[in-house]
């Protein structure tokens, strides 16, 4: 058996390998087509203009479905590991509503491009960072008050680290995006898709776009940690009927009355 048929553990792969991809196919295209610059272009500049508008947003959707199912999966887990424990299972119910909240995010972001719906796209982008950072708190804080027992401390120290990066990287991309729309070197820099390496705001420019970049692989990075405990875990549905057949009929409705008039009177 491979290691991706051990219980759940497909479900974060695809998430990252698919996440990943999604950001690669539509830079390749953008760049082929001429539509933005290769050096590090922002990642929403890359899914902007079609073709690969459709081919970004498309994709970022399956993410979003994927994100949902493996914290879901999570949840579950922690739930199931410390099911007498309250403040765990406080935590856990939080971090299953914040990441959800970071998914709607990024389905945001898929369907409301940064040239077109500005304002929303940036509220997408604060749900699915700024949320989902705060996910990572929370999935490392329980990490830690399971471990020993059931967390080994190397994943506390893994997600810890990759909490740390993801916040380095927010702070490195508010402070000069900050800086590069400050006004002081041009207006409408939002829908600007080709820079010039010796344009004034060129530098901020590049650390902003390099910052986001480091910020949406430290989140792959962080569901990658994922992939050991999903091993060990796997869900099934359980069926329950409530009748014997799909329609209601009103000879089924008096013999059901009738059988409790019976069983009344006996």
């Amino acid at each position: 058996m491979w290691w991706f048929q051990q219980g759940l553990s497909f479900l974060p792969a695809a998430l990252v390998v698919w996440s990943a991809a999604s950001f690669v196919f539509s830079y390749i295209t953008a760049i082929v087509l001429h539509h933005v610059d290769p050096l590090v272009p922002y990642i929403s500049d890359t899914g902007t203009i079609p073709p690969e508008r459709c081919l970004f947003g498309i994709m970022l959707n399956v993410s979003t479905f994927l994100g949902m199912a493996t914290m879901y999966v999570r949840y579950k887990q922690v739930s199931a590991l410390s099911p007498e424990k309250p403040k765990i299972l406080q935590l856990n119910k939080l971090g299953l509503t914040l990441g959800w909240m970071s998914c709607f995010g990024l389905c945001i972001i898929a369907n409301f491009q940064k040239c077109i719906l500005y304002y929303i796209h940036v509220l997408g982008a604060c749900l699915t960072f700024g949320v989902g950072s705060i996910y990572m708190l929370v999935q490392t804080i329980l990490s830690y008050l399971m471990q020993p027992e059931l967390h080994s401390k190397d994943i506390f120290w893994a997600r810890l680290a990759v909490f740390l990066w993801s916040c380095s990287s927010i702070l490195s991309m508010f402070v000069s995006s900050v800086v590069l729309y400050s006004g002081l070197y041009g207006q409408n820099l939002v829908q600007k898709l080709h820079w010039d390496p010796q344009e004034r705001g060129y530098t901020p420019h590049i650390i902003s776009t390099v910052s986001e970049w480091s910020l949406a692989f430290s989140f792959l990075s962080f569901f990658l940690t994922y992939i050991r405990d999903f091993q060990k875990i796997s869900l099934r549905a359980v069926v329950s009927l409530q009748g014997q057949t799909l329609h209601e009929s009103p000879g089924g409705f008096r013999a059901e009355e009738q059988a409790l008039l019976i069983a009344g009177s006996i």
